[in-house]
């Protein structure tokens, strides 16, 4: 807090004056700043910014190939280039190789072998350069604040708040106001996704105005504030807002159309299209039609068009991200187009926030510069391509977070199933660890399999025929997708688009190549599924999807695998995990006060995941289960081991997603073929090749260290499959070969520009390194196996109370009681809840008795009753949790536990009571 006082009209002035000199100073002070100001000319400023995409020149422009040919009328000729020159940067693109018959691999490393070398003084000073980013002044121009966006049609995209349109189509006046620049303030700016206040709401009315003796305001003395615009201005720009809305009529929610031309009341209208008229494009530039050529096909996704330097939206897209990430909007080119943008250096956080949101967002490439567009011509118009589009659910992004994001796509049928029973098959990928799952679930009325499919995985967006899927079913994934601490995004398809007839998902495999890089032959994945052809119609929806965004690549190369729900493990219910809050809380749907919480003390992103996946498939099988409590009792017994072991775990990347972005990077079809983003793409390949092989190698360290502890390695041996490390053809020969050629060729990988030359020797390397994929892939998930054993030895070495080694009985004891022998066993003595702990410490424990063992015989039910607030609920969900964590291979929470081995945990409301609907706690 200060004043500023000039010196020198202090010294000057008289003490009359000096005190008024103070006066206005305070006043100034308690006055909040007004919109800045600017230069009356600041509106024609571009700061070297390419033309915007509607240019006000059109000279016989022909039509750009559209996606709808019907539409376009494609006997102009396209005139004009609507970006200025521009550098043109190295073109850099892999190196081919060609394919010896029987000697491929030799040859190709036999091409760098003098690379394989280590050099005593490959260290170099990193010589990075800081990185300015460039951003985009805004132009003058006027623009509505939005009160209510169209819905209509647009239900998935915009929200129905903050449009200046009112309902008879006039413009509210009092959202408009006058977007100045200012030289000293860049734009567009991201400040971060806030809630949007009308510009004109953020001087407060109450504020109160001092004025001289000659009527002038003080709130008006400041430099950098301007007046508002008198009413004369309000009014033109009013006009100017109308006239832009009105020039594109096809976007009007009373009359917007599918490319079929169906309104949004048609219960086949898809919201992904846009239907133009004939005469649409007779009226826009060249760049324009390429614009909304793509923009027709992808109505449901946020595109982001490269001009020059600078990505920007448009129209319904520019309304989102003046909302979302509050930048500056301007009214530029023919028909006053409303636009938003960003430059280069910004794209990246700006796709990442939006797509935090949970919007698509998609990026329209340039594919070539201007001065290779005016070498085809003199008035040759750049070519663009829509390259990828991102979405919540198949983001590959490294800062993602450590669960896995999975799309599931969905497909009922009866297929022969009894008793009113229902089939699905499903299909689900993880994007970013290159994984691909089929499978298939017979359910009844409960729809308790789909359930669990559901709360196994939790998707992030289910993709399913609209009009195929049972109201019951989606009323099934509208429960779920309120269950947990993220949303679930529903995407309904049109019948007969994605989901098409198994034969035809069979030949569409084999022609575009899909899963040609798998581990295993796709269909082998098929084997065990019991609905083939349910499974591969719900593959074929998924393929669909993932093809209309651009993933080609992924499935390429991406591993498909099957995937059981129930098989081989302890059956629980969606129902059940909700109930005895496994993943998440009922409280607000966090993972604090769960199961998973009090288990993870992992120390790898891919460790969690695996976790995870063990807690969903508790073991039904003995041996597996004393494999695994071995090694929790051989940790727990060398505490420097599990220190160490910290130590190496707490190094590593996730190098599954490493692995897999590695993979589908190599020959990757069109990304490395922009000339104008191949330089980045190959510098991240480079940073994340780099640390995939720093991180196997603090891993492989960490297993040869392992490898020393004879007990503790035979009984790691056992619940994984360990690839051969030592000897000639081992790992570790061939990881020290590449640390060798990564480092003398890309010392300072984390910030390295690849040449030409640089990216022929990666693509050799890497793909050197992908014919060992499965290797790899072993390795790190025997490193994701300690991570987990490790995570439950510490939960069993640090509990507050006591822990034991569950007695499993053998397998051969469950089925005695079918043959009148006995039965099974539940014998647990000082039982206690692990994690419902109170202010005065542990719970009080109890003792279960169930069944018939060698000492004596106890009944094989209970009835429990007492008072509200007895306890009851903790001692039953205490059970269930002490037969997940015994059949997982974890220590109990008890003095002694002897059990059979469960088939089946089912609860209906656990702790929870509704009454009015005539449900209650069991």
């Amino acid at each position: 807090m200060y004043f500023n006082i000039n010196l020198t009209s202090l010294k000057a002035d008289s003490c009359r004056s000096t005190k008024m000199q103070r006066q206005k100073s305070i006043l100034s002070f308690f006055q909040k700043p007004s919109l800045p100001s600017q230069s009356p000319d600041a509106g024609e400023k571009n700061d070297g910014r390419q033309a915007p995409l509607f240019s006000a020149k059109q000279n016989n422009q022909n039509v750009f190939q559209p996606a709808i040919h019907r539409l376009v009328d494609t006997s102009l000729e396209i005139r004009g280039t609507d970006t200025p020159p521009e550098k043109v940067p190295c073109q850099i693109l892999p190196v081919n190789i060609k394919e010896n018959e029987g000697g491929k691999g030799a040859t190709l490393f036999s091409s760098i072998m003098h690379k394989f070398i280590k050099f005593d003084d490959r260290e170099k000073p990193n010589g990075r350069n800081p990185v300015h980013s460039a951003n985009a002044c805004s132009t003058s121009g006027t623009f509505t604040i939005p009160k209510e966006l169209p819905t209509q049609g647009m239900d998935t995209l915009y929200s129905e708040k903050d449009n200046g349109i009112i309902s008879n189509g006039m413009v509210d006046q009092t959202s408009v106001l006058n977007i100045e620049s200012v030289d000293d303030v860049p734009g567009p700016h991201t400040p971060g996704m806030r809630l949007l206040v009308p510009r004109l709401k953020r001087i407060p009315e109450d504020v109160p105005k001092f004025e001289d003796k000659n009527g002038c305001s003080f709130l008006n003395s400041s430099k950098r504030a301007k007046p508002l615009q008198d009413s004369a201005s309000l009014i033109k720009n009013h006009e100017e807002i109308s006239n832009s809305i009105s020039k594109f009529e096809w976007l009007d929610p009373a009359q917007i159309r599918d490319a079929n031309g169906r309104r949004p009341n048609d219960p086949l209208y898809d919201k992904k299209t846009l239907y133009l008229p004939p005469d649409a494009f007779k009226k826009m530039s060249a760049s324009q039609k390429q614009y909304w050529t793509v923009k027709s096909q992808y109505m449901d996704v946020l595109l982001f068009f490269k001009v020059g330097k600078f990505y920007e939206l448009y129209e319904l897209d520019a309304e989102i991200g003046h909302k979302e990430l509050d930048w500056k909007m301007t009214l530029s080119g023919v028909g006053k187009c409303r636009q938003v943008g960003i430059s280069e250096s910004g794209i990246d956080d700006a796709v990442e926030k939006l797509v935090a949101c949970g919007y698509k967002v998609g990026r329209v490439e340039q594919l070539e510069t201007s001065d290779q567009a005016k070498s085809r011509g003199a008035n040759s118009v750049i070519q663009r391509k829509l390259v990828q589009v991102v979405t919540p659910s198949t983001t590959t992004d490294r800062n993602m977070g450590p669960d896995a994001v999975y799309l599931l796509a969905i497909k009922e049928g009866n297929y022969g199933v009894d008793n009113g029973a229902t089939a699905y098959g499903f299909a689900f990928a993880d994007c970013a660890a290159l994984r691909v799952w089929v499978g298939s679930i017979n359910d009844d009325a409960s729809h308790a399999a789909l359930g669990a499919l559901l709360m196994q995985i939790s998707p992030k967006e289910v993709i399913y025929e609209n009009r195929e899927l049972s109201r019951s079913a989606q009323k099934e994934l509208r429960k779920y997708s309120l269950i947990g601490s993220t949303a679930l995004q529903l995407s309904p398809v049109l019948p007969g688009t994605d989901f098409v007839d198994a034969s035809e998902v069979r030949n569409l495999i084999q022609s575009k190549d899909y899963f040609k890089r798998s581990t295993n032959p796709w269909n082998c994945a098929l084997d065990s599924i019991m609905h083939r052809d349910l499974s591969l119609c719900a593959l074929g929806g998924l393929i669909g999807h993932l093809s209309r965004l651009m993933f080609d690549d992924i499935l390429r190369n991406a591993d498909i695998l099957p995937y059981q729900v129930y098989k081989g493990c302890l059956r629980m219910d969606g129902q059940t995990l909700v109930n005895l809050e496994i993943f998440s809380n009922s409280a607000n749907g966090g993972s604090s006060g769960t199961l998973f919480n009090y288990l993870d003390n992992c120390m790898t992103s891919s460790g969690k995941r695996l976790l995870r996946n063990w807690i969903c498939h508790p073991l039904k099988h003995a041996e597996g289960i004393n494999n695994r409590l071995d090694v929790i009792e051989n940790l727990m017994a060398r505490s420097e081991i599990m220190l160490v072991t910290a130590q190496y775990l707490r190094k590593l990347p996730d190098l599954e997603r490493m692995l897999g972005r590695i993979k589908v990077s190599f020959q990757a079809s069109g990304s490395l073929a922009l000339p104008l983003i191949s330089k980045k793409l190959l510098k991240q390949q480079v940073k994340v090749f780099r640390s995939l092989v720093k991180g196997l190698r603090n891993g492989m360290d960490l297993l040869l260290l392992l490898l020393k502890e004879e007990q503790l390695i035979s009984s790691l041996s056992k619940n994984f499959k360990l690839p051969e490390l030592h000897g000639s053809n081992g790992l570790e020969r061939f990881l020290v070969q590449f640390e060798a050629a990564v480092d003398s060729e890309f010392p300072n990988y984390q910030n390295h520009d690849v040449t030409d030359s640089e990216a022929g020797m990666l693509s050799v390397l890497i793909e050197l390194f992908i014919e060992k994929a499965t290797q790899w892939g072993e390795v790190i998930h025997a490193i994701n196996c300690i991570d987990v054993l490790r995570s439950f030895a510490v939960t069993a070495s640090m509990s507050c109370g006591a822990m034991c080694r569950p007695d499993i009985l053998p397998d051969s004891k469950a089925i005695s009681f079918c043959e009148g022998k006995g039965g099974p066993v539940l014998k647990i003595k000082g039982l206690w809840h692990p994690f419902a702990l109170g202010e005065s410490g542990l719970p009080v424990p109890n003792d279960v008795f169930l069944g018939e063992d060698s000492d004596s015989q106890y009944p094989r039910t209970v009835l429990l009753t007492g008072p509200n607030m007895g306890g009851k609920s903790t001692l039953l969900r205490a059970t269930c949790l002490a037969v997940i964590l015994a059949q997982l291979g974890c220590f109990v929470p008890s003095e002694k536990c002897v059990l059979s081995l469960a088939d089946m945990i089912f609860t209906r409301l656990g702790a929870t009571d509704r009454i009015m609907t005539g449900e209650s706690k069991l």
